[in-house]
């Protein structure tokens, strides 16, 4: 596959960097209900390509890495709702959103890539 673990995927590392970034804007949410989604869905993308490299199948392994790519879409629904009530400001959420259509590219890239290989 090119790599030897997911620790060296690039798109894991940039879903991982996300994760903490998300968390730490939401730090003093007191909107418990949309924190609690937004940061399992950010943790999500990343927990899932982890995952998903670490069975024993390349189907598998694709299969997770669309869930991770539906967290993804999930989390920027997420950010647009969030920005919409006042949770983020329109730059920040932009910046999120910008992020997350990247990762989103990346995981497509690598599905194909596997997929080819089948």
């Amino acid at each position: 596959m090119g790599y030897s673990s997911f620790e060296e995927l690039d798109v894991w590392k940039r879903a991982c960097r996300l994760a903490v970034r998300v968390y730490e804007s939401l730090r003093d949410c007191r909107d418990y209900g949309l924190k609690d989604q937004m940061t399992r869905s950010a943790v999500s993308i990343a927990s899932n390509i982890a995952e998903g490299s670490e069975r024993n199948s390349r189907v598998e392994y694709i299969r997770f890495l669309h869930i991770a790519k539906g967290s993804s879409a999930e989390l920027r629904t997420q950010v647009y709702i969030a920005q919409q009530i006042g949770v983020y400001q329109n730059t920040q959420a932009t910046e999120l959103v910008i992020e997350l259509k990247e990762i989103s590219s990346m995981l497509q890239g690598l599905i194909k890539s596997l997929a080819l290989k089948t």
